[in-house]
């Protein structure tokens, strides 16, 4: 991904989805909001409409992992969502190990409130620093270490 390029970054969950929001030349991720939806149709209107605001170059979505890095039932669903992403809208989607992202954004905010907005931040943060550390090694960043693609 040469140039700056703004992203947005989900923490898939059935019930909530987090969104953060991030650009490439600063490296930086915040948390944008918690989608909360009766109906897929619902949540996919509110993607629609974050897409058309702040038109992100690709969306990050966070793969669930177990401790040992291999897939479980929650990474099927995470991939399909990734897919309906992708098949909607038509940019690129990229899933990003999202292990610890949810511990992570709970210690950030000290409290068990809501966390699902900072761990899709968080998510983010960790696909800009493995770009970043990809152009800095002068590798090919279309096949960023540690991600994967939506497929």
């Amino acid at each position: 991904m040469a140039g700056e390029a703004t992203l947005l970054a989900f923490d898939f969950g059935l019930r909530k989805l987090g969104v953060g929001l991030g650009n490439t030349i600063t490296g930086s991720a915040t948390p944008l909001e918690i989608i909360r939806s009766q109906t897929r149709d619902e949540r996919f209107q509110r993607i629609a409409t974050l897409i058309e605001e702040w038109r992100p170059a690709s969306l990050i979505v966070g793969l669930s992992l177990d401790e040992n890095g291999a897939e479980q039932h929650a990474s099927l669903q995470g991939r399909r969502f990734a897919n309906q992403l992708h098949g909607r809208f038509g940019l690129p989607v990229i899933l990003v190990d999202e292990r610890g992202s949810s511990m992570e954004a709970q210690r950030r905010l000290g409290t068990n409130a809501d966390d699902d907005a900072v761990a899709a931040a968080i998510i983010l943060e960790r696909y800009l620093d493995l770009l970043s550390r990809a152009v800095a090694t002068s590798c090919n960043t279309a096949s960023v270490p540690g991600s994967r693609t939506a497929s």
